[in-house]
């Protein structure tokens, strides 16, 4: 009997050495917290209203999005992970710059993985729905002069991107192409804030959904190549001329 009391008291004992795990409704409570802070920061910073080099404080940032620093903190991590914020210890937060080594980066890596997204897409992309989807998002309407005219048109341009992705079947590519395009919508957003964006992006978008249609892979790699390649040049030419607004 002594020796069974003393076994109690020791695993009482143990007991109230663990630390105590939230429940569950409180843990995803902060959970979803964190994550809605995660989502608006980070369009935010895509969006250009936080733009390049803005410093940014904890305690401004939990305020603008109704939480605590905690996950403003882990949200902060996260984002810099992703090369949309720099995290500068007893300084705070600020918004990665967009260099024009990246923009060259961020090009070269979308004219490998897209063509090889569209000519994969074009080999086994055998869904029609998803290609209506496609050529609808493809012909998505855009006036330069119209700020929300244009943030549709970025809406529809990474779903169209993104799901040309997806028509490969290839979840490593359609990851990579969903990655990346994070950072371009900084750059088309900039882009559009100096009333530029490109003349004939539908018309490209058909031609490469008009190749994948027709089972031409060489043909929707050619088309998304040049696509990408075309975007850049403009691009490369707003930055240098507007080298404050990347």
């Amino acid at each position: 009997m002594a020796r069974a009391s003393a076994g109690r008291k020791r695993n009482q004992r143990a007991a109230q050495a663990l630390p105590r795990s939230r429940p569950a409704r409180l843990q995803g409570t902060r959970d979803s917290l964190g994550e809605k802070i995660y989502r608006a920061l980070k369009r935010d910073i895509i969006s250009g209203n936080f733009p390049p080099g803005a410093a940014l404080s904890e305690k401004a940032l939990a305020h603008r999005y109704k939480g605590s620093r905690t996950p403003v903190r882990e949200a902060a991590v996260r984002l810099q992970q992703e090369r949309l914020l720099r995290i500068v210890p007893n300084r705070g937060y600020f918004v990665s710059p967009i260099t024009l080594r990246e923009l060259n980066e961020i090009y070269e890596y979308r004219c490998a993985v897209e063509r090889a997204a569209a000519e994969l897409a074009a080999r086994k992309g055998d869904d029609p729905k998803l290609l209506e989807e496609l050529s609808v998002l493809a012909r998505t309407p855009y006036q330069c002069q119209n700020r929300e005219s244009c943030i549709a048109f970025v809406d529809a341009d990474t779903a169209f991107h993104v799901g040309i992705a997806r028509l490969s079947r290839n979840q490593m590519l359609e990851r990579a192409v969903s990655e990346a395009r994070c950072q371009m919508e900084r750059i088309i957003y900039a882009a559009i804030d100096i009333h530029y964006y490109g003349e004939f992006p539908l018309r490209e978008h058909m031609e490469i959904v008009d190749a994948i249609r027709n089972h031409n892979p060489e043909l929707a790699g050619k088309c998304m190549f040049e696509h990408i390649i075309q975007s850049k040049d403009k691009v490369l030419r707003l930055a240098s001329s507007n080298p404050r607004q990347l």
